[in-house]
């Protein structure tokens, strides 16, 4: 099954082109890693990022720091790209297990075999490519991930619809024991914005809330944050099977970049928060 982009000419420009120019806009911006990055074709070491989603104009400078280390890093086997279900049309979540997903720039092949396991190992995991058609947090993922490796890479595309911390353990489990038993190197994306539409200074301290607990690896701690000082991060299922899957593999956190889109577009009186972290 192919999926094509749903969100091509919104949240990036769909002439190749113009995209690969916005791509290295986000690299060369001043809140961007400051120039272009070059991908070592050494293995390595599975490592695990959160990184934003929004449109590129607005995040992609802080989103651009993911790809820039993933570059130094080196080339994985595969790329594993977690995202919440903005459209609530998922179970409890969804993997696409087959086929290719169209990006303007080229098409990105699924890994089967790894999306199989990764379904198997969690217990809760489900293939339902259906739920993935209209979801952009991973589609955003994506024109970045092509303009590094071009088409040899496969991904395999998680959406969690259950943003709680039985279900991020679950699906961590089953990525972990998928990675060990099939002996690959991987890349984990977990894709979120942080907290949306408030003023600048009020985002800014709530973010500050949540980031300390994800640095500390600590999804539960994250889950009680957000829940009980009314974060409105979007993804923070996907960031709490991150933080599980850093913790299972021994793994440390640290932050890449942390802006608001006040910062991109100048108006900072009803902003969203991007966060950038590498963990490995």
């Amino acid at each position: 099954m192919k999926r094509y982009p749903a969100v091509a000419g919104s949240f990036y420009s769909n002439n190749p082109t113009e995209l690969k120019k916005q791509i290295e806009s986000a690299f060369l911006h001043p809140l961007g890693p400051g120039s272009l990055p070059r991908v070592k074709r050494a293995k390595p070491n599975t490592s695990v990022f959160v990184v934003p989603h929004a449109g590129y104009i607005y995040s992609g400078p802080i989103a651009s720091h993911v790809f820039y280390e993933m570059a130094e890093l080196g080339t994985p086997d595969a790329i594993i790209i977690l995202g919440p279900d903005h459209n609530g049309v998922g179970k409890i979540a969804d993997v696409f297990s087959e086929g290719e997903w169209v990006t303007p720039l080229g098409e990105l092949r699924v890994e089967k075999r790894v999306a199989v396991e990764v379904v198997r190992n969690s217990e809760i995991v489900d293939i339902n490519e259906k739920a993935h058609l209209y979801e952009h947090s991973i589609e955003v993922q994506l024109p970045f991930i092509y303009y590094l490796y071009n088409s040899q890479i496969p991904i395999v595309p998680i959406q969690i619809t259950l943003q709680e911390p039985e279900t991020s353990e679950k699906v961590a489990k089953g990525i972990v024991d998928t990675i060990n038993l099939i002996g690959i190197s991987a890349m984990i994306l977990a894709s979120s914005d942080m907290v949306h539409y408030e003023p600048h200074d009020m985002v800014i301290k709530k973010d500050n809330e949540a980031i300390a607990e994800i640095l500390k690896l600590d999804h539960i701690g994250l889950y009680d944050t957000v829940e009980r000082k009314n974060i409105t991060m979007c993804g923070y299922g996907p960031v709490m099977t991150a933080l599980v899957i850093g913790k299972k593999l021994g793994l440390k956190a640290r932050m890449l970049s942390h802006a608001t889109s006040g910062d991109t577009s100048g108006n900072k009186s009803s902003v969203v928060g991007y966060l950038s972290v590498i963990i490995n």
